[in-house]
C-alpha cells in the first residue's frame, strides 16, 4: 500500500502546455485591450488642440497630458506586483474597467481641469494595458518563441498609428455626431472597444495562477508617487517656470526626497518591495532597463520631432503627418517580425539591440542634416530606417528581462521594463521640446537677419497684403507668436521662410541631441550579457518548481 502526499496548490499536470491556438485565442484578448491603449494615445494627440479650444483651456492642454502620464507611469510597477500576487486575468480586468470609466468621463467633461482629472483615471487603466499584457504573454510562451507572437503587437500599433490620426482628426472636425459634439467621440469610441474587450478577456483568458501571499506595498506606492510627480510635473512645465526657478527647485527637492524614501522603503520590505531591489543586483535586469530608459529618452526624440517637421516645416495637415509616419510604423514591424523569427530559431538575441542602437543612430545623425527644402522622400526613407533600429530594440530588451526573471517576478519584471522606458520618454519628451522651444527664436532671428535687406524680403514687406505682417515685425515681432503657428501657412511664402528654417534648424538640433543620447545606449548596451533563452514558458517553469518542492510518495 502506498500513500502520495501533493500540494494542494500546485498546478494540475499539463496545465501550463498550452498549444499554438490556445495561445492565439488568449492574444485576442490581450490584444483588444492593448489596442485601447495605443489608439487612444493616437486619437487624443491629433485632437487636443481642438479639445483644448473648445474647452477654453488651450494654456492648460499640458495639464491633461501630464495627468494622464503621471498615473500610467505610477500605476505600471503596482500593476506588476498586484499580478504576482492575484493573478493576471482579474488585474487586466480591472485596468481595462478603469479605462473605461476614464473615456467615458472625459467624454463627459466640461473644463480643461475636469477633463485633466478624468485623464488620470483613464491613465490608472492605461498603466496596466501594455505592462499586463506583455506578462501574460511571458507567461504562456518561452522566451525563445515570445518574438514570434510580438509580431501581434506589433501590428496593433501599426493599425493604431494608421487609424489613430483619421478618426480622431474626424471626431474633431464634426460640429455634432449623434447627438453629441464630435470632439467627444475621441474619448466615447473607447466605450464598445472596452466593453468587447471585458466579455473576450473575460471569456478567453483563463490562465492558470498560483497565488502567493504577500503584502502590498503600500508605502512605497505612495512615495513613488511623492517621488515622481514632482519630477514629471517639473519636466512638462519647467520650460514655462523656468529650469532654475523656485517652483521647479521645490520641485526637484521634494522629488528626490521622494525616491530617497522609496528606496529606503523598498529596503525595509525586501521581497514584498513594489520593485524588489534584489532586482537590480541582476545584471541583465539593471543594465536592461538602463537601456531601456536610453532607448525611451531616444525614440521620444524622433516621436516628437518629426509630426512637427512635417506640419510647421512642410506644412502638412496633423491627419496627414500622421499618415505619413507610417514608414515609421512599418520599420517597426519589419524589424520585430524578423528578429522575432531569428531568435525563435537560434536563440540568440543580443545582436539585435546593437544593430538597432547603431541604426537609430545613424538616422537621428542623418535627420539632423534634413532641412527646409530637403525632398520629403528623404525623411520618409529615414523614418522606415529608424523604425526598423527601434523594432530590434524594443521587444529584444523587454525578452532578456523577462528570459532572467524568476517566474515569481514575471510580473514586477515586465512592468519594470516598460515603466523605465515611459520614464525615459517623459524626459526625452520634456528635455527634446526644451531645446527646441529655447533656440528657435534665435535661430528665427538668425534667419530674418540674414534676408532683411534682400530685394525679394523687400518687396515682399512692401505688398499691401503684408503690412499687418510688417508692422508685427517693426514692433518687434510682439504681434507674432510661436504658440500657435497657423499664420504661416497663409503668410507670403517669401516671409515665412526665415520662420521655417528657424524651426527646421531648432528640429535638426533636436534630432543630433537624440542621436547623442543613443550613441550611449549603443555604447552600453555592449556589455548586456547574453543568457541563453529559456524553451519553458513562465507556466511551465512554476510547474517545473512546484513538482521539485513537492514531497515524495512515501510507501
Amino acid at each position: 500500500m502506498s500513500e502520495t502526499t501533493t500540494r494542494a496548490d500546485a498546478p494540475p499536470p499539463g496545465a501550463a502546455l498550452l498549444t499554438h491556438r490556445q495561445i492565439l485565442t488568449i492574444l485576442s484578448g490581450l490584444l483588444l485591450g492593448l489596442f485601447l491603449a495605443a489608439l487612444d494615445q493616437m486619437i487624443v494627440a491629433t485632437a487636443m488642440k481642438t479639445i483644448a479650444d473648445e474647452l477654453n483651456g488651450q494654456t492648460l492642454q499640458a495639464w491633461a497630458t501630464t495627468a494622464y502620464l503621471i498615473t500610467a507611469t505610477i500605476s505600471t510597477p503596482l500593476y506588476g506586483k498586484l499580478s504576482d500576487i492575484y493573478g493576471r486575468k482579474p488585474m487586466y480586468l480591472t485596468a481595462i474597467s478603469l479605462f473605461l470609466v476614464g473615456s467615458l468621463l472625459c467624454g463627459i467633461a466640461n473644463s480643461m481641469y475636469e477633463l485633466a482629472a478624468f485623464r488620470a483615471v483613464q491613465g490608472l487603466g492605461a498603466g496596466g494595458l501594455m505592462s499586463l499584457a506583455m506578462a501574460i504573454l511571458a507567461d504562456i510562451t518561452s522566451p525563445r518563441e515570445r518574438s514570434r507572437y510580438t509580431g501581434y503587437f506589433m501590428a496593433v500599433f501599426g493599425i493604431s498609428s494608421v487609424a489613430g490620426p483619421v478618426v480622431g482628426g474626424l471626431f474633431a472636425g464634426l460640429e455634432t455626431f449623434l447627438g453629441t459634439a464630435g470632439w467627444r467621440w475621441v474619448f466615447l469610441v473607447n466605450v464598445p472597444i472596452a466593453l468587447i474587450a471585458l466579455v473576450v478577456v473575460g471569456k478567453v483568458l483563463n490562465v492558470p495562477h498560483k497565488r502567493v501571499d504577500h503584502r502590498i506595498d503600500f508605502q512605497g506606492a505612495a512615495l513613488l508617487t511623492v517621488g515622481l510627480v514632482p519630477l514629471l510635473i517639473v519636466a512638462e512645465q519647467g520650460r514655462e517656470w523656468g529650469w532654475a526657478s523656485g517652483t521647479a527647485i521645490a520641485m526637484y527637492a521634494v522629488g528626490v526626497l521622494g525616491l530617497v524614501g522609496f528606496v529606503l522603503a523598498e529596503r525595509r520590505m525586501g521581497d514584498e518591495a513594489l520593485l524588489p531591489l534584489r532586482l537590480f543586483r541582476r545584471q541583465t535586469f539593471s543594465l536592461g532597463n538602463t537601456v531601456n530608459f536610453l532607448l525611451g529618452v531616444g525614440m521620444f526624440g524622433g516621436m516628437v520631432s518629426l509630426p512637427l517637421y512635417l506640419q510647421i516645416v512642410k506644412g502638412y495637415s496633423a491627419t496627414e503627418s500622421g499618415l505619413m509616419m507610417l514608414p515609421l510604423t512599418l520599420g517597426i514591424m519589419t524589424a520585430s517580425g524578423f528578429s522575432g523569427g531569428f531568435t525563435a530559431r537560434t536563440g540568440r538575441y543580443k545582436v539585435f539591440p546593437v544593430v538597432g542602437f547603431a541604426l537609430m543612430t545613424a538616422m537621428l545623425f542623418l535627420f539632423s542634416r534634413i532641412g527646409t527644402d530637403t525632398p520629403i522622400w528623404q525623411p520618409l526613407v529615414l523614418m522606415f530606417f529608424l523604425g526598423g533600429g527601434l523594432g530590434l530594440c524594443m521587444q529584444t530588451l523587454l525578452v532578456a528581462i523577462q528570459n532572467d526573471a524568476e517566474p515569481r517576478d514575471m510580473g514586477v519584471a515586465t512592468a519594470s521594463a516598460t515603466f523605465f522606458r515611459q520614464i525615459g520618454g517623459t524626459v526625452g519628451t520634456a528635455v527634446f521640446l526644451s531645446v527646441l522651444f529655447s533656440t528657435v527664436g534665435d535661430k528665427i532671428g538668425d534667419a530674418l537677419r540674414s534676408v532683411a535687406g534682400t530685394p525679394e524680403y523687400l518687396a515682399a514687406l512692401a505688398r499691401p497684403e503684408n503690412q499687418q505682417f510688417a508692422a508685427a515685425l517693426k514692433d518687434g515681432g510682439t504681434g507674432l507668436s510661436l504658440d500657435n503657428t497657423e499664420f504661416l501657412k497663409t503668410l507670403d511664402p517669401v516671409l515665412a521662410r526665415p520662420f521655417l528654417d528657424g524651426f527646421s534648424g531648432s528640429i535638426d538640433l533636436v534630432f543630433l541631441v537624440g542621436g547623442l543620447v543613443t550613441l550611449v545606449g549603443f555604447a552600453v548596451v555592449w556589455f548586456l550579457r547574453e543568457v541563453p533563452l529559456s524553451s519553458r514558458s513562465g507556466l511551465e517553469r512554476v510547474n517545473d518548481e512546484s513538482e521539485a518542492q513537492a514531497p515524495v510518495a512515501i510507501h
